[in-house]
């Protein structure tokens, strides 16, 4: 399955197609150009009783949206139970009411996709709840790229699925990982298009076109500001708008699945807390693009710790994901200044993580880490040091440094 022109597994995959065996309907959502009409295809390749609907072919799109009991008839006309895959279903809601009916009536077995839950909210979509499994898919993990040489944390643990292919892991942290990154010949060109096109195709058509000058600033000074604490006043002031638009340009970029929101870790603190969220963009190809830095290794050079700790943030949130599990990623900062990158909540014991880009950690760097486990004492038993370069360590009792390609 995998090679240049054809597409790499995904860890999802394997799930997926025993849900679909046991005809299990399926939502699967991720933001554009991460693989899930490649992958829905390659699972029902061999599938003959089926149909599809693209809507993103306007003959398709329009005959649907003039008339969405039209699914409902067609598919009744079809003997057995079909199998339906819908793809990019957002953009017409009222197919999920369809969906709904005919899996009521035991009649198909769907598969939906979508890149934008805000259209599905702002339009009270039937998401179908109780009746399909929703999973998320991500750009691609490390193990989907062949990076992985060990797995310490065995909460995450997952083995590499392709062999390495010729991107380099420093190449990813200036293109990012989109699948159809690996074998593009100009990435540059790619990711300023895949920029420019949501802009026109998303932002437009979210009904904020009267902003779109505004949201363009915003998103340039986002980018620069992804992984951190934003300023919004400092945002307002800069992009032009008001703070409460600053808040609305977020949650679109939330809802569009371009930014992940990371909470602060607040459980049972006992010191002050600072409680503002942290977006991260969903790639760091899109990143750097929509900051219009330069897409070369200067950039790795100039922002190797920005660049190191989104990587690993991004790692995390996709490997959840991708395995199925129902952890938290936070962070944790203090008045005081002690602060921890990631916060791994598996529910029944958190895991603090620092991220450093550096080769050698001495423990006098790791302030954070020792306050939080002190804080924390009955439910953090263990902690992180992710590095990018260096050997596994254990540095104390509870606290072992390892580099990236085994975490």
């Amino acid at each position: 399955m995998q090679g240049k022109n054809k597409p790499l597994f995904r860890l999802l995959e394997k799930k997926l197609r025993q849900d679909l065996k046991n005809n299990k309907p399926l939502l699967l959502l991720g933001p554009r150009q991460v693989g899930k009409t490649t992958l829905i295809q390659e699972i029902i390749r061999n599938i003959k009783n089926k149909v599809e609907y693209y809507l993103q072919n306007p003959s398709t799109r329009l005959e649907i949206e003039a008339d969405p009991g039209v699914i409902i008839r067609q598919i009744e006309a079809i003997d057995g139970n079909p199998l339906v895959f819908v793809d990019e279903a957002q953009k017409i809601p009222e197919v999920f009411d369809s969906a709904q009916f005919l899996i009521d009536k035991k009649k198909a077995t769907f598969i939906l996709t979508g890149s934008s839950a805000r259209k599905l909210k702002r339009k009270n979509a039937n998401l179908l709840p109780g009746r399909v499994t929703k999973y998320s898919l991500d750009p691609l993990t490390w193990s989907e790229m062949g990076f992985i040489t060990g797995s310490t944390i065995k909460e995450l643990s997952v083995n590499n699925i392709n062999k390495n292919t010729s991107y380099s892991f420093k190449e990813s942290l200036v293109f990012g990982s989109l699948p159809s990154i690996i074998n593009t010949q100009d990435k540059e060109s790619f990711l300023r298009s895949y920029t420019e096109l949501y802009l026109e195709e998303e932002i437009r058509a979210e009904a904020i076109s009267r902003k779109i000058g505004s949201f363009s600033r915003f998103l340039e000074l986002a980018a620069n500001e992804s992984g951190t604490n934003p300023n919004l006043t400092k945002l307002s002031n800069e992009s032009g708008v008001s703070t409460p638009t600053i808040k609305e340009f977020y949650q679109i970029l939330i809802d569009t699945l371009i930014v992940e929101k990371i909470d602060p870790f607040l459980k049972n603190a006992r010191k002050r807390i600072l409680a503002s969220s942290r977006y991260y963009f969903f790639d760091l190809g899109v990143r750097n693009a929509v900051a219009r830095l330069p897409l070369t290794q200067d950039t790795v050079n100039t922002q190797k710790g920005v660049l190191f700790e989104h990587a690993v943030i991004l790692e995390i949130i996709r490997r959840i994901r991708a395995l199925n599990k129902n952890y938290k990623v936070y962070y944790w900062r203090t008045s005081g200044g002690a602060e921890v990158d990631c916060v791994l909540d598996l529910g029944y014991e958190v895991i603090p993580i620092e991220i450093k880009s550096s080769k050698s950690i001495s423990l006098s760097e790791l302030k954070g880490l020792h306050s939080f486990l002190s804080e924390y004492k009955t439910i953090a038993k263990r902690a992180y040091i992710i590095t990018l370069e260096g050997k596994k360590e254990k540095l104390s009792d509870k606290i072992i440094s390892l580099p990236w390609h085994q975490l």
